[in-house]
């Protein structure tokens, strides 16, 4: 895929692995639409990159199909949106709460669905290039979804229905020429770590084989961009982690 003059959907596109993303795409010349709940940063950012904005929450389909129709004639989808929560499944007082369990897996597998649904819709009526390719659709997962952590059932369900779904979606697509492939970052420099303590962070990402360090959202946007034009690369979930295989706790 040529990026330049594509348009380009980044949900979850106002901060962290997104707002990377978004910036590298812009900056290879992709018209780029941020999709987030967070309008004031969505249209900070969309206003620095020459981009459109769309006030996104990614289980809402009518928000959704929106913010595709803001992006125009749509050849990349590129979906970050996520949230994260901790809980062991029983814990001292009692069984874990169903429903925070319920939100993450809406939020993170059914709202990653949704987004991948509406944007492949509208791929299919483009005209496809010269490769016979129409689009290109980028999840996000996490290693969480091979190697959960204690507390982490609700996360690693979710993510791990992300890359349950990566396969099927790009067998189901490819007879339109859309391409579906999942990125499963490790430990990322994103705002979930943000709160934490410097030592805290340096102690996470001395974890990592090698680099020893936090991986960097730009490092993401890297791979989100070259999955988009790379045309080969379909159906696929790729660890972004250094090496790094997570322990129980």
């Amino acid at each position: 895929m040529e990026l330049n003059g594509a348009g380009a959907l980044v949900a979850g596109g106002a901060s962290g692995l997104g707002e990377a993303t978004a910036r590298e795409l812009a900056s290879r010349g992709a018209r780029v639409t941020i999709a987030d709940v967070n309008e004031e940063r969505g249209e900070a950012l969309a206003g620095e990159i020459g981009g459109s904005f769309a006030k996104t929450d990614v289980t809402d389909e009518a928000q959704v199909q929106a913010a595709v129709e803001v992006a125009g004639e749509l050849r990349l989808a590129v979906s970050c949106a996520g949230i994260g929560w901790a809980e062991r499944t029983v814990k001292r007082d009692g069984p874990a709460a169903l429903q925070p369990f319920e939100t993450v897996v809406r939020v993170n597998l059914i709202g990653t669905f949704n987004v991948l649904r509406l944007s492949a819709a509208a791929m299919a009526a483009g005209e496809p290039d010269e490769g016979g390719e129409r689009g290109a659709v980028v999840m996000t997962a996490s290693i969480a979804a091979f190697d959960g952590q204690i507390g982490q059932t609700a996360y690693s369900a979710s993510k791990g229905g992300v890359v349950g779904l990566t396969l099927p979606a790009a067998r189901d697509l490819a007879r339109l020429g859309i391409r579906v492939c999942t990125i499963a970052p490790g430990l990322f420099d994103t705002p979930l770590l943000a709160g934490l303590p410097d030592d805290a962070r340096e102690a996470l990402g001395a974890q990592v084989p090698h680099p020893p360090r936090l991986g960097r959202p730009e490092e993401y946007a890297l791979l989100a961009c070259h999955i988009a034009e790379n045309p080969m690369l379909n159906g696929e979930t790729i660890r972004l982690d250094g090496a790094l295989r997570m322990p129980p706790r």
